[in-house]
């Protein structure tokens, strides 16, 4: 079941489960029910109190359908399409293996997580092919986004720990 969010095309969806004594299967996504394609087909592995993002290309800019394979993530994204109504905020949900539940992002925001289960494995369908050209990230604890990160000392890459600050990406690429 897709639920609509107050962003325009950003929506939470309830993934199909079937159960029993082996286990489960479960429907992840239908093109149909998006009406999108997604040729480009990732996903990552982290442990506990990662934080990832946020993350985005500045041209070719892909949608994004996230699932949680195993463990638990605090999903964000912000809205960085300058003619949106929400532009600048940002949106939070928890994805997890258990609670059966998928994002899709469309192009225009930039994403991150952090992990919450020890460990995460998480699968991106996206839209477009990755362009590490046109790749960049603005910083995870930028206050703009009042953004309400569920660990203390989260664990950071290199190349996000130097992420440009909302005020910075606006300036180089807005």
């Amino acid at each position: 079941m897709i639920k609509k969010t107050k962003f325009k095309d950003l929506v939470l969806i309830d993934n199909v489960s079937f159960k029993d004594n082996r286990g489960y299967f479960r429907e992840l996504l239908k093109e149909k029910d998006l009406n999108r394609k997604f040729p480009f087909l990732v996903m990552s592995f982290s442990k506990k109190n990662v934080i990832r993002g946020l993350h985005l290309q500045t041209k070719n800019s892909q949608g994004k359908f996230i699932s949680v394979i195993k463990g638990k993530i605090f999903d964000v994204v912000v809205d960085l399409r300058k003619r949106s109504k929400t532009y600048g905020k940002s949106f939070s949900v928890i994805l997890s293996e258990k609670n059966a539940k998928s994002i899709f992002i469309p192009p225009g925001f930039a994403h991150g997580f952090c992990t919450l289960s020890k460990e995460n494995y998480i699968v991106y369908s996206c839209t477009k092919y990755r362009d590490a050209k046109h790749e960049t990230g603005i910083r995870f604890d930028d206050k703009n986004f009042r953004i309400k990160w569920p660990v203390k000392k989260p664990i950071i890459s290199k190349k996000d720990r130097n992420n440009l600050s909302f005020n910075q990406f606006k300036r180089k690429f807005l």
